[in-house]
């Protein structure tokens, strides 16, 4: 769970050669997450209704609600999420609402 000495915090924001997504250096206490997410992606579960960064902020809170940080993959694609936690998706598209 996430601490109140646990902030996450998104350090940049880098896109892809193909302008196709983005990558993220994800930043919670001492370690470290590379985070890609594709454009279509982002479109489809969050009808850019949250920006890029909201949303791996929100999956990040997802995951911490789940998971110790040192159980976190430390590189992945956000779409990853769903293969481990079907309720992803359906968790998201809740919050923005």
């Amino acid at each position: 769970m996430v601490t109140h000495k646990e902030k996450i915090v998104i350090k940049n924001r880098e896109p892809f050669d193909d302008e196709d997504g983005w990558q993220f250096l994800v930043k919670l206490g001492k370690f470290e997450f590379i985070i890609d997410v594709d454009r279509e992606y982002w479109m489809d579960l969050t009808e850019e209704k949250m920006t890029p960064e909201e949303l791996v902020q929100e999956s990040f809170r997802f995951l911490l609600e789940r998971e110790p940080k040192e159980s976190i993959l430390s590189q992945f694609n956000l779409q990853t999420i769903q293969r481990y936690f079907p309720e992803y998706e359906n968790t998201i598209k809740v919050a923005i609402t």
